[in-house]
Formats: structure tokens, sequence, C-alpha cells
């Protein structure tokens, strides 16, 4: 059997900081599991850890693709498989690092093809979005589905849309169709997963701080040059946490110090639905602090020699 090793959690959690610890000792190489560093000029807003920080441990599946690409879970499901059999190639463990849930499940238990598309259900929801805004189709989606409404974003219309075709289509959530698919990585590579978590006070100060941190590094300089580039406000990455509310800051709809009030908010939120997500995954290790912590990379270290991926 081959060894995957995935290092889960909500954001903020200090997770690529634990991972590239474990690189170091175990000779991996990381890929990563969130959904917007996939995308080039997205840098201060995703947290990419800098190329001069990564201590010459490769990272994979960062700066794919083109802002103004369609990338989604099956995409990613594809790349992270090739990349993960790259890696056992070359005698290394990969390491899959991030907080998107989805994506990890598309690889870890495969993704269903879906029913096809539904012209005349997708034509009344667009409809309902365009008279309420998405926000409708995400409270409507909470009732018939709500692990889907915990992953996907209130304003990401597109995969409203989409989740909620499948449920009217096949009178089934988008989620449950998962019991009868089949990973894409195959049956000799054994998962090892294991996640941060943080009690929510120390968390949200840690958001406050990242999200200061993001603005004085220059996030609003960062749009601006993707907008002058030609990345349509429309783009996909733009509908992201951060970038959604910094972009319409510049639009002028709040001024700087709510913005940064605002996206800590959503930051938290969005914690507490990774933190759902997360907790429903199957053989799943949880470790209580940050990543970056003596002590959590201690007890972390301890634990992968028992499951002999490390040696002490």
């Amino acid at each position: 059997m081959k060894e995957l090793l995935a290092v889960l959690g909500p954001t903020a959690t200090g997770k690529s900081a634990l991972a590239l610890a474990i690189a170091e000792r175990v000779g991996g190489e990381i890929v990563n599991c969130d959904s917007t560093a996939v995308y080039r000029g997205f840098d201060i807003g995703t947290d990419k850890v800098p190329v001069e920080a990564r201590r010459g441990i490769p990272h994979h599946l960062i700066d794919i693709v083109a802002p103004i690409a369609d990338y989604n879970a099956a995409d990613f499901a594809r790349d992270a498989t090739r990349a993960i059999r790259e890696i056992h190639a070359r005698g290394r463990l990969p390491i899959l690092v991030g907080g998107t849930g989805f994506y990890y499940r598309a690889l870890t238990r495969g993704l269903f093809p879906g029913p096809g598309k539904d012209e005349v259900i997708r034509a009344r929801l667009d409809r309902l979005a365009g008279r309420h805004g998405p926000e409708r189709l995400h409270r409507l989606l909470r009732r018939v589905d709500p692990d889907s409404s915990a992953r996907i974003q209130p304003r990401d219309r597109k995969r409203l849309v989409r989740a909620l075709e499948v449920y009217f289509q096949s009178g089934k959530p988008l989620t449950a169709h998962f019991a009868d698919t089949v990973s894409p990585l195959g049956p000799d590579v054994a998962v090892t997963a294991l996640a941060l978590r943080m009690p929510p006070e120390p968390l949200g100060e840690r958001l406050q701080r990242r999200v200061d941190q993001q603005f004085e590094a220059g996030l609003l300089d960062e749009i601006r040059a993707n907008l002058v580039a030609g990345v349509p406000a429309t783009a996909r990455p733009f509908g992201g946490l951060v970038y959604r509310q910094a972009l319409a800051h510049l639009d002028g709809a709040r001024d700087e110090a709510a913005t940064r009030d605002l996206i800590a908010r959503e930051n938290r939120r969005y914690a507490r639905r990774q933190l759902i997500w997360f907790r429903k995954e199957p053989r799943l290790m949880w470790f209580d602090g940050p990543g970056e912590c003596a002590e959590v990379q201690a007890r972390v270290f301890g634990w992968l020699a028992e499951r002999g991926l490390l040696h002490a």
C-alpha cells in the first residue's frame, strides 16, 4: 500500500506550518487542497505560503490555472491523483493540505456523474436568484441539503444552482450520491488524515490578525492589479472569502475598517462550517491547537510514528 497523509481543518489553524514541519521530517511533498489557491494572481487573500518560505519543499496544485478558468472538484480530483502518483513514483510521501472539504471528499471518495443539465430547472432557479439574490437559493439549499449548504458560499450562484438542480432531479441531496462513488486514487493508496481545531475565541483572534496582515501586505493592490490585467469581477476567485468583501469595498460598499471586520466575521462563520463538514469525515484524527505550536507538532509526530509514517 502507498500512503497519503492529509492535514485538514478550519481556516487559520496553522495547517501549512504543520505540513511543512512534517514534510521536512519524512521527506514529503505538499499537495494543495484549497479551492482558491489553484488560481494564479490570488496570493494574499488565500494565504499561499511564499516560495521563499517553503524550505525547498515542492508544492503542487498552486497557481495552476488562470483566474478566468472554471476549475471544479472533478478537475482537482484528477490533478491531485496525478500529482500524488508522481510523488509516490519519486519515493516520497504526498501530504495533502487544505480546508476545502468537498475537494478532499472528491479525491478520497470520488464524485458521482450526476444528472445532466435541466434547462427548465436552471431557468427557474436563475430567475429566483435574479429577483431575490443568490442568498435565497442558499436558504433553499439549507432546507433540502444542509451538507451542501455548509460548503457552498451563499453568493456562489453557479454551485448553488447545480446542487439544487441535482436535488430536484433526483430527489436526493448532492452529498447523498457519494455513497456509490469510488476514489480516483484507487485501492492501493491508504489515506491517513488528521485535522486541527481551536476554540472559537483564540481562532477568532487569529482570523482578525490575519485579515489585518492581508490588508497591510497589499490585498487591495493585488485586487486592483488583477482588474487592470483584465480579470473580470465575476471571475470565480473574486467570489471567495476575503476577495468578495474587499472588492465590494473598492466599489464603495463600505469603508476599510468595516470591511476588515466583515471579513473577520465571515471567516469565523466559514471556520464553523468547515468544522461541521470535517466532523463528518470518517477516520479523522483531531489535534487541538495551532499547527505551528511545538507541543502540537510533537503530538502529531508521535501519532505518525505509531502509524509507521515517521521514524522516531
